[in-house]
């Protein structure tokens, strides 16, 4: 069987909690008026990583197909399995940006 959610899960698990405590910190900052620059920075970063790793997931699917139709691997399945991870990451991805622009569209609706 092919395991598809290698780093899926631990990806949108700490995806969670960075919206959650970006939203929390979020109403915090409102009451206290300031910004936590070290989270915000953290929480960047941390997005940034899994954007590459994403990239990096895709990347690899374009040379598995490439090697496939050049005739360098004649086993199918791998490239089967490769597409379908990079398919799977990159749903999340979108399914993680979609959250994000929620969540900022809220904030910036919230009463002052």
């Amino acid at each position: 069987m092919i395991n598809l959610n290698t780093n899926i899960n631990g990806i949108e698990n700490t995806l969670i909690n960075i919206l959650e405590n970006n939203s929390v910190n979020a109403k915090n900052n409102s009451e206290n008026s300031g910004v936590n620059k070290a989270d915000f920075d953290k929480s960047l970063k941390a997005i940034e990583d899994y954007i590459s790793n994403v990239d990096d997931i895709q990347q690899s699917s374009d040379s598995s197909i490439k090697d496939l139709l050049s005739g360098k691997n004649s086993d199918i399945t791998s490239v089967v399995s490769e597409v379908a991870k990079a398919d799977l990451s990159f749903k999340l991805l979108v399914g993680v940006r979609n959250k994000l622009i929620e969540a900022y569209k809220q904030t910036m609706n919230m009463p002052i």
